[in-house]
């Protein structure tokens, strides 16, 4: 009954994104770019972003590397809106074959072993009906033939939006925000899958509550990311 469209338009696509569309996209790994979070950089001799430099030097992150396809820029930034609050959660199969596309490979290279979904605290699940994030994972997870679990990380405190917060506010809502299940035997690589990396504060508390309880290795992939200095 509804013909496929392009999720960054919304015109009549049966390939997915449009070549128009396809045209208006910044890729973020195209140039040099982070080599812990992938933003890109202005300083092609630099290794790390000033955010990622920071972060080292205070010691440290408990992400090891992630990657994302788009700058968080229209029509992208649109997109993503739509995605998660106008209920198009068809779109998430197309954003997902795109990561795949993209990152399949790398995903065999970091010996993934699980891929997870960042939760949602289940207030805002519910008042959603979906979560964005689980809806990419399933999809990544079944074209890169990687198992995908959803009862392993929770939100088990409601935070504040993150939208307004800067990145010390962020780190700070979401203390506590995230937890393992005790039951869960934790293996070695871990791919965590979210729409959009800002600040990567969710990420980096997601990924912290992962290492205490076992895991060696997390990553990161999403569809998009703020675009960095």
């Amino acid at each position: 009954m509804y013909p496929p469209v392009c999720p960054l338009c919304g015109r009549i696509s049966p390939g997915g994104i449009c070549p128009s569309c396809r045209e208006k996209t910044v890729p973020a790994a195209d140039g040099a770019f982070c080599m812990h979070c992938g933003k890109p950089l202005a300083d092609e001799a630099a290794e790390y972003c000033p955010d990622c430099r920071k972060q080292m030097e205070g010691g440290g992150s408990c992400l090891d590397q992630g990657r994302s396809l788009w700058l968080h820029r229209e029509p992208v930034a649109g997109a993503l809106y739509r995605f998660k609050y106008h209920n198009r959660r068809r779109w998430g199969r197309l954003f997902a074959k795109e990561l795949a596309n993209s990152y399949a490979c790398q995903v065999r290279r970091w010996q993934t072993d699980v891929v997870i979904p960042v939760p949602l605290h289940p207030s805002r699940r519910r008042k959603r009906g979906f979560n964005q994030a689980e809806i990419l994972a399933r999809e990544l997870g079944a074209r890169c033939g990687v198992p995908v679990r959803t009862d392993v990380l929770f939100r088990i405190r409601r935070t504040t939006p993150q939208k307004a917060l800067g990145r010390a506010d962020r780190m700070q809502n979401l203390k506590g925000a995230f937890g393992v299940s005790a039951a869960w035997k934790p293996c070695r690589n871990v791919l965590l899958v979210d729409d959009i990396y800002t600040t990567g504060a969710t990420l980096e508390h997601a990924a912290k509550v992962l290492r205490k309880a076992g895991v060696q290795n997390v990553r990161f992939l999403t569809i998009s990311i703020g675009q960095g200095i």
